[in-house]
């Protein structure tokens, strides 16, 4: 690798199938060499703009917590509210109401991976949801629509959507540094990847 610089994934994968190396090993094995820092692998073609990151892979998240919600809000009102159906209204509910609002405020504050380990992520995602949905529902109380399902749903989809927005656009601005050149003492250069 260091004589080829240049080398997409695939052509190392087949370069070492041609070896006799199975075609998911090489790949492990390249996946473990990017998390140790030992290679770098780089999109050859990133996306410009925030349309173009929202329609990448590196949004995947944002689209779960779009579908999730959308699933959400199916269960609440189009399935009928009778087993089996209602079991599933719990869960995708539970999920909505104790994860999704956390989840998307925790992106927004550390939008990117290394800044906060997983378990942690975690925990501060069901901690803070904790947190914003009885504010919601107090903030609610104040309105003309007052406390019931319809405005607590809609309450925390706008807040979670909010939020994911919010985290989307962080997450493309620090994504949109690694490939931005930099101009030091008159000389422009490209930033080395977090």
């Amino acid at each position: 690798m260091k004589r080829n610089p240049g080398l997409t994934v695939t052509a190392l994968i087949e370069g070492a199938s041609k070896l006799g190396v199975k075609i998911h090993e090489a790949a492990e094995v390249l996946h473990q060499l990017s998390i140790e820092g030992r290679i770098v692998m780089e999109d050859p073609n990133p996306p410009k703009s925030l349309s173009r990151y929202a329609q990448s892979v590196h949004s995947l998240w944002f689209w779960a917590v779009v579908a999730s919600s959308a699933l959400t809000a199916a269960s609440i009102y189009m399935l009928p509210q009778e087993p089996p159906y209602i079991y599933l209204r719990y869960v995708l509910g539970s999920i909505f109401v104790l994860y999704l609002p956390g989840y998307t405020l925790i992106e927004a504050l550390y939008p990117v991976k290394k800044d906060l380990p997983s378990l942690e992520r975690l925990a501060l995602s069901i901690g803070l949801s904790l947190a914003l949905t009885p504010l919601v529902g107090l903030a609610l109380n104040y309105t003309p629509w007052g406390i019931s399902l319809i405005s607590v749903f809609t309450g925390l989809s706008l807040l979670t959507i909010f939020l994911a927005i919010l985290s989307l656009t962080r997450k493309f601005s620090r994504f949109k540094l690694k490939f931005e050149p930099i101009e030091v003492e008159g000389k422009t250069r490209q930033r080395n990847p977090r």
